[in-house]
């Protein structure tokens, strides 16, 4: 006798809206709030979950409100997916005509409870909300320890129903997590922008970093270093391992590596420098490793534990004329000369450079010497080289 098939199960009914989420979904949600700093897109995993969750068509998350000389950051998960908002909404003027403002702090609220249904017939409804489809809004503004404004704005059609208490009650809860979540967020990005903003120095000094994790991987590396390593001239990349060009060169930088990976995180010695061959007969590289010291409470792995430093004596300072002669009170065309001279420039090359006499160019030098306090090239250099100028 044949098997019979079985006859279709009935999908599903969707839950009703304010049912109690059980442990795994609420426990998902939350996890979402504390992974939203990490994604690419803040906060987009959570966002969608509470959209479906409360049977909203949009999800929206206000990091930063509008003011008049700055644009608004906004987060918001609609039907297309997670996105960050920059259209008109984000600009002054849209925020400035926002009636659901000035909530009532770390309160969950909807809009019909604020104010009267009259705030549809503004303009705000009929510029930024009806061409949503959005009629229903809850809503809750909070501030963080660092001082950040958020707000998050939950949204349905005019098909739908208000918000129930349960709804809110929802919000509610997840409130405190979302605030702990923003200054995590917070404090993640501070120190990235402390990151780029001494590896953008590194690069104006002309300083290659590759950064090693605790098996020697390269992890990353700056854009001088990564310049450097693009001419396979003596040092380069190889299965994301960093080597040299010649046999016992090798031998010597790969001791440098382990030596400094198995000090990461004892007490740091000097770091032992070597010189880098270049099979093109351009000058050697300067190479120095050492040991990047652990945190008292790291456990990651795959966290930096070592860093090369790398120096090209070819490569040229681009100093900034106008930071040269705003700080040493030069002309522009003294300014040019001594950038010329800082990139190892003789007087007649110079000269040729920049299209003068020799005797114009050693008026400008005297005045130049005049201007900065020193007497010999070689003391200019060292003057221009360890200014401020040359992380300008």
């Amino acid at each position: 006798m044949s098997r019979q098939p079985a006859p279709d199960r009935a999908p599903e009914p969707a839950r009703p809206e304010g049912t109690q989420l059980s442990f795994d979904q609420l426990s998902a949600l939350v996890g979402a709030i504390y992974q939203g700093p990490l994604e690419p897109v803040p906060w987009s995993g959570a966002l969608v979950m509470l959209r479906d969750i409360l049977r909203a068509n949009w999800a929206t998350l206000i990091l930063r409100p509008a003011s008049a000389d700055q644009l608004a950051l906004i987060i918001r998960a609609g039907g297309q997916g997670p996105e960050v908002y920059h259209a008109a909404y984000s600009h002054y003027e849209a925020f400035s005509m926002d009636p659901f403002v000035g909530l009532p702090l770390d309160q969950v609220v909807t809009i019909d409870e604020m104010m009267s249904t009259s705030w549809m017939e503004g303009k705000f409804y009929e510029t930024f909300l009806e061409p949503n489809d959005i009629r229903f809004i809850m809503g809750v503004d909070t501030v963080t320890e660092g001082g950040a404004n958020c707000r998050l704005r939950i949204t349905r059609p005019p098909g739908e129903r208000d918000f129930s208490e349960k709804a809110k009650a929802l919000c509610q809860a997840l409130l405190p997590h979302l605030r702990r979540s923003v200054t995590l967020h917070s404090r993640i990005e501070s120190i990235e922008t402390e990151r780029q903003l001494y590896s953008s120095t590194m690069d104006r000094m002309l300083v290659g970093t590759v950064v090693f994790d605790e098996s020697g991987l390269v992890l990353r590396a700056n854009a001088v270093a990564s310049a450097v390593l693009a001419e396979k001239d003596g040092i380069r990349l190889n299965q994301n391992r960093l080597h040299a060009e010649f046999a016992a060169e090798d031998r010597e930088l790969q001791r440098l590596i382990k030596m400094a990976l198995t000090e990461s995180g004892a007490v740091p010695v000097v770091p032992q420098p070597m010189t880098v061959t270049r099979p093109s007969g351009r000058a050697s590289l300067g190479v120095l490793v050492r040991p990047v010291p652990s945190g008292e409470w790291s456990e990651e792995r795959h966290r930096p534990a070592a860093v090369a430093f790398i120096r090209d004596p070819e490569r040229k300072w681009q100093l900034s004329l106008e930071m040269v002669r705003q700080l040493f009170g030069l002309t522009g065309s003294e300014a040019a000369l001594a950038l010329l001279l800082a990139n190892g420039f003789t007087l007649d090359e110079a000269a040729v450079e920049l299209g003068i006499r020799k005797n114009t160019i050693r008026a400008h030098l005297r005045s130049i010497f005049a201007k900065t306090g020193v007497r010999r090239q070689t003391t200019l250099i060292h003057l221009l080289l360890s200014s401020v100028a040359s992380i300008s």
